[in-house]
């Protein structure tokens, strides 16, 4: 889909055809920056408090210098503004900027980008698990990093197999995380969600559900998505989404599920920043 409207860059607001960054910038050579997705609500991108504090924690740990939270909220409400949107996606970037062909540090200065685009009808309820693992241990473990090619493959696994996400083990066989989601089970009415020792990203909707929501952060088999009575996502896009199937197991949006994305609902109502 052909991206339209004014992208906000380093300072300037642009026309979406003509906006780019440097063949140099190190988000491009190797995936060296940040970023995080927000849903604009009434003119305002929700919880972006939450999403700036992840952002910069993303970028210390990639040792890639971080915007202050008044620029970067000034990016974000200039590209609503500008684009005049009550209701969109709204993604903001930070890469290392300017560096070597290579894997060396870039020299920066960072480079800074909010985009609006459109936000996609809900996807289908439905996912398989992926042939790969998240490593747990790894140096991009639980971050929202730009590197996400990883992703991309799976995801496009999961599509050819007419589900909307992939789930991911760890390298221990636990459960762990969807391409772009968070993964609850439950079993018996316990509603539980794997820890982010597991290597799972640290999810703003996950978040809120762990406070507004009875939930036990356990490790988990990835075998109980064969077993579970319910289960369902959370992400920026789908908020609390029941699942209707796993692999080739059919599953009932239930009770529990149900009073969750019910005690979002209302989360979101009573306010766009908590």
């Amino acid at each position: 889909m052909e991206q339209t409207g004014l992208i906000w860059i380093d300072g300037d607001l642009v026309p979406a055809e003509s906006a780019s960054v440097s063949v140099f910038d190190h988000g491009l050579v190797v995936g060296d920056g940040a970023f995080e997705t927000l849903v604009v609500i009434d003119g305002t991108p929700f919880a972006a408090t939450r999403h700036i504090r992840r952002l910069h924690t993303t970028l210390a740990a990639l040792a890639v210098e971080a915007p202050s939270e008044q620029v970067l909220r000034q990016a974000m409400e200039q590209v609503v503004s500008a684009n005049q949107v009550d209701r969109a996606r709204l993604r903001l970037t930070v890469t290392g900027g300017l560096g070597p062909l290579g894997s060396g540090a870039p020299t920066g200065p960072v480079s800074i980008i909010a985009a609006i685009g459109p936000l996609a009808e809900p996807p289908t309820p439905a996912v398989v698990t992926a042939p790969w693992t998240r490593n747990e241990g790894g140096a991009l473990a639980g971050l929202k990093t730009t590197s996400y090619a990883e992703n991309v493959r799976a995801l496009r696994w999961a599509k050819e197999r007419g589900a909307s996400e992939a789930i991911f083990a760890n390298t221990k066989g636990e459960l762990c995380e969807g391409t772009g989601t968070n993964v609850f089970v439950v079993v018996d009415g316990r509603v539980s969600t794997p820890p982010l020792r597991s290597g799972c990203l640290a999810g703003i909707t996950r978040e809120l559900v762990l406070e507004i929501a009875e939930v036990d952060e356990v490790d988990l088999p990835l075998d109980v998505l064969r077993t579970a009575d319910e289960v369902f996502l959370t992400s920026t896009t789908r908020d609390v989404q029941g699942l209707t199937s796993v692999d080739d197991r059919a599953l009932p949006v239930g009770p529990a599920t149900d009073r969750v994305a019910a005690a979002f609902a209302e989360l979101v109502r009573s306010g766009l920043d908590p």
